[in-house]
């Protein structure tokens, strides 16, 4: 199982927010690509990125910081998610050298784009499904829509998308260890992989999830508690790989 580090851009510095509020933010660094090295030096085989200006304003604002993480480490998959919400967007991005695209209030607001694009780029694309209460939230977290995570789930699985993020926004930046029973009942819904976020906050938290790895979890991101240092992500990369390499 992967453990991936998040770089939260927010007005071109590496920040972290709570429960998604742009006015609870904390920045732990000026220099986004010099953080980037430091987790792929770490160990990281993945990074997540998300423009969270793009989030709100509804396209790139931070993606010239994302083109030049992409150009500094090429060989290791970037996935990037915020404001993404048309095809011109998506193509920039993969050219750019970023390996998926996350979508999110778009898939939520027009699901008939997924299916668009999981056609024009295989592979390419990631659903992230924001939740609070089984609810899925868009626009920032801004709304919280009448969609049921586990139906949009199964609706973008059959449109080809390669994996989904999900977050549980209430613990998303609380530090609060992870929602492991919702991330398996997704998980258990359908057949692509799910990928966790959200409260991933120290070594029981990768535990956890490792355990339930085989219910179709590839992946967990982490972001306040590797900055903040209640996670060492080497050692949390260590651990998962000796726990699921079985």
């Amino acid at each position: 199982m992967l453990i991936i580090p998040a770089i939260d851009l927010k007005d071109g510095k590496c920040v972290r927010l709570r429960q998604g509020r742009m006015e609870d933010s904390t920045t732990f660094s000026d220099d986004p690509v010099a953080m980037a090295a430091k987790w792929v030096e770490a160990g990281a085989r993945r990074l997540h990125l998300v423009d969270l200006n793009g989030a709100f304003a509804g396209k790139p604002v931070n993606g010239d910081v994302v083109k030049a993480i992409a150009a500094a480490f090429p060989e290791v998959p970037i996935q990037i998610g915020g404001g993404i919400r048309d095809e011109a967007t998506i193509e920039a991005y993969l050219d750019a050298g970023v390996q998926y695209v996350i979508i999110g209030t778009k898939a939520v607001n027009t699901p008939g784009f997924i299916n668009e694009i999981c056609v024009e780029y295989p592979g390419h694309i990631i659903v992230g499904l924001d939740a609070k209460d089984g609810k899925v939230a868009i626009d920032g977290w801004s709304k919280l829509s009448k969609h049921d995570v586990i139906d949009l789930a199964k609706r973008f699985e059959e449109d080809g998308v390669e994996a989904i993020v999900y977050t549980d926004i209430g613990r998303d930046g609380m530090m609060t260890g992870v929602n492991v029973e919702a991330t398996v009942r997704l998980a258990q819904s359908v057949r692509i992989p799910i990928i966790a976020s959200g409260g991933v906050t120290n070594l029981d938290d990768v535990r956890a999830l490792c355990g339930v790895a085989n219910e179709g979890i590839m992946g967990a991101i982490t972001g306040r508690a590797i900055y903040e240092g209640t996670l060492d992500f080497a050692e949390g990369q260590r651990l998962a790989d000796e726990l699921t390499s079985a």
